[in-house]
Order: C-alpha cells, then sequence, then structure tokens
C-alpha cells in the first residue's frame, strides 16, 4: 500500500541541520520515511513537494532538496479530489477540527486512493481521521442500500 508523506515528514528528513535534536517520535517518523522509500512506497503530490520547497532561502539548499525529491513523482489531482478535500474541510469544521487546504487535499487523495498517510501534524491526522470514518460510513450506507435493492430485485423475480 502507498504512503503519502506529508511535508512535516520530509522536512526531518531533508531540511533539518541537526538529525540529533529529533525527540524519539521525530526520530521513528524519519525511519518509517526511510522504510518506505525502500519499499518503494512513498507517495508525493505536487503542493507538499511545493510546501519543501517553499522558504528555503540558500538555492544550494533548494537544489538539494529538490534533487532528493526527484525521484518521486507526483500523483496527479483531478477535480473530484478537489471537491472531496472541500467536503472533508466542511466535515472536519463542523466536528471542531482545524486543517489548512494542502492538508485537506492529502486527505481526500489518501482517503479517495485508500492510502496511509505518514505525519506529524496534528491537524492533518485529526482530518484524516474524520475522513476515514466517513469514508467507512459510506460505505455502510452504500452496502445496505445495494442489498436493500438485491432484495427488492428477487422480490420482483419471484412475482414474474
Amino acid at each position: 500500500m502507498k504512503l503519502l508523506v506529508d511535508t512535516s515528514v520530509w522536512s526531518l528528513a531533508l531540511r533539518r541541520k541537526d538529525a540529533g535534536s529529533l525527540s524519539p517520535d521525530e526520530q521513528r517518523l524519519k525511519a518509517e520515511l526511510t522504510r518506505t522509500i525502500q519499499d518503494g512506497r512513498a507517495a508525493m503530490i505536487g503542493l507538499i513537494r511545493q510546501e519543501l520547497l517553499s522558504g528555503i532561502k540558500e538555492l544550494t539548499q533548494f537544489e538539494k532538496v529538490k534533487n532528493a525529491l526527484a525521484p518521486f513523482l507526483d500523483e496527479q489531482i483531478d477535480t473530484a479530489d478537489h471537491e472531496y478535500a472541500a467536503r472533508l474541510y466542511n466535515e472536519c469544521r463542523s466536528q471542531g477540527f482545524q486543517a489548512g487546504p494542502v492538508d485537506m487535499l492529502i486527505c481526500a487523495v489518501a482517503t479517495r486512493r485508500n492510502w496511509q498517510v505518514l505525519s506529524s501534524d496534528s491537524g492533518l491526522n485529526n482530518c484524516l481521521a474524520v475522513a476515514r470514518k466517513s469514508q467507512k460510513n459510506e460505505r455502510k450506507v452504500a452496502d445496505e442500500e445495494g442489498q436493500k435493492s438485491r432484495r427488492t430485485f428477487r422480490k420482483t423475480r419471484e412475482r414474474t
């Protein structure tokens, strides 16, 4: 299964100068990123790439990060991803969770593709939990409607 790696985790690995200052949780995330890359499961979207490269003042550091990300192709984002991200934003907000547009797009892309997300961002992780719960509820409703439709079809066939 693919793992969409959030900016927060890429930043730990590529932008932090002092790896010794990482907390145990950050070290765990960095190790998980390494395993994910080695397994060929790391996924990328353009907005995460843009976030990572934004704000790097030194051109040499910018090129270093850009080159490190070059092997990871951007997942194609379509209208349905953006619409689902907006829907998730509304749902998360109604449940008291806040996340920005990039985080909501990450949630939408991961949820629609049934991918996991690797992140240290609590806002993103909270909204991802809302998205997973919503997806599970939608599947349950669809299954129930499918069963109802099949029962109706069988009853109709039995009458004829």
